[in-house]
């Protein structure tokens, strides 16, 4: 399998990652969190119940479940048959393919407590970490086979790179504690956190508007740092594209009673904005090359050559022709010239 051929079936699975985000997102918000009251089985009679609205929603989502499985167990078979093989994306693909089930077993524990927030709160995290892993898979699958990674930009840069990643992840499971607290728990009778959500609402609302200050902060950092800027202008404006987007999102299903509709695209915007936030700290490195295969193979640095190039231990190498009166000794070594010196590479 080509590199390019593998890329696409890597893109494919981060899709489906994604997408199974917001469809069980669905299930919660309909009300339908216990439309399949046990687990495996939808109920004590069927494997599989489509007979009520809500038993469908849940089901649909159980069973789309099954495709992401195939998308990620493509992403494993694909890495091992990529030629050259990578230690990399294979050890990426069989993690998420890992993480798929987990999420299974996470539902049934949902399913099992009656939807208690904080098992909610970690099947939604855990996706994140899916999602996380499903970006690297698809970024290192579109880079070079041979080479080293290096950091394409300085390292105050990348530290505070790092910070607006960090404060990103906060913000989002503050998020969740939010979506634990307010109205929309899956099911009537389930149990929410014990807070009050314009509390907890407060509490997310300063980690985003911390976490908008550090990005416009950076923003404004790499006026004066052009090399920086040029590794991370699109990455960064697309964060903060879908950061204000998100934001103005959850500020007006707060202040319009938190309709299901608004809270369903508040998720799909975390899980944009997960995904950008990943791309953008994985922007900070890249593959440099170095001679040096990435599939745990190494290979020869030495360049063939042919009789024409190499003279024959046998033939005469022709006599150097004499040197005018005054001139060099052309047989003689030549002085350094230290404006050709190879550059010492930089530590």
């Amino acid at each position: 399998m080509s590199p390019a051929t593998y890329r696409k079936i890597s893109i494919a699975a981060l899709a489906f990652v994604c997408i199974i985000v917001v469809t069980g997102a669905s299930v919660r918000l309909s009300g339908s969190g216990l439309g399949c009251a046990d687990w495996p089985n939808c109920n004590d009679n069927r494997l599989v119940d489509v007979s009520t609205t809500h038993g469908a929603i849940e089901q649909i989502n159980r069973l789309f479940t099954g495709v992401v499985m195939v998308a990620v167990i493509a992403a494993v078979l694909g890495a091992f048959r990529r030629r050259p093989r990578r230690v990399d994306l294979t050890r990426l693909s069989i993690a998420i393919a890992l993480g798929v089930p987990a999420q299974g077993i996470v539902g049934a524990i949902v399913v099992k407590t009656k939807l208690n927030p904080f098992a909610n709160q970690q099947h939604f995290l855990l996706s994140m970490v899916l999602v996380a892993l499903a970006v690297v898979l698809v970024d290192r699958a579109g880079e070079p086979d041979d080479g080293d990674r290096v950091h394409t930009v300085t390292a105050p840069t990348l530290l505070h790179v790092r910070a607006l990643g960090a404060l990103t992840a906060l913000a989002i499971v503050s998020g969740t504690f939010v979506t634990g607290a307010g109205p929309h728990a899956g099911d009537q009778r389930a149990k929410r956190f014990d807070i009050a959500i314009h509390t907890v609402a407060q509490i997310h609302g300063i980690t985003v508007m911390t976490t908008l200050a550090v990005a416009s902060v950076l923003f404004w950092r790499l006026r004066s740092r052009r090399a920086d800027r040029a590794v991370l202008d699109n990455p960064l404006t697309t964060w903060m594209v879908v950061a204000i987007a998100q934001a103005g999102v959850g500020y007006t299903q707060y202040f319009t009673g938190v309709p299901a509709v608004l809270v369903g695209v508040h998720v799909a915007f975390a899980t944009v904005l997960w995904l950008v936030t990943v791309q953008l700290i994985l922007s900070t490195a890249a593959i440099s090359r170095s001679g040096i295969n990435r599939s745990g193979t190494p290979h020869s640095t030495l360049a063939s050559t042919t009789p024409a190039q190499v003279p024959s231990a046998t033939t005469a190498a022709p006599a150097p022709a004499p040197a005018p009166s005054g001139s060099p000794d052309p047989t003689a070594p030549a002085a350094a010239d230290p404006a050709s010196a190879a550059p010492v590479p930089s530590t």
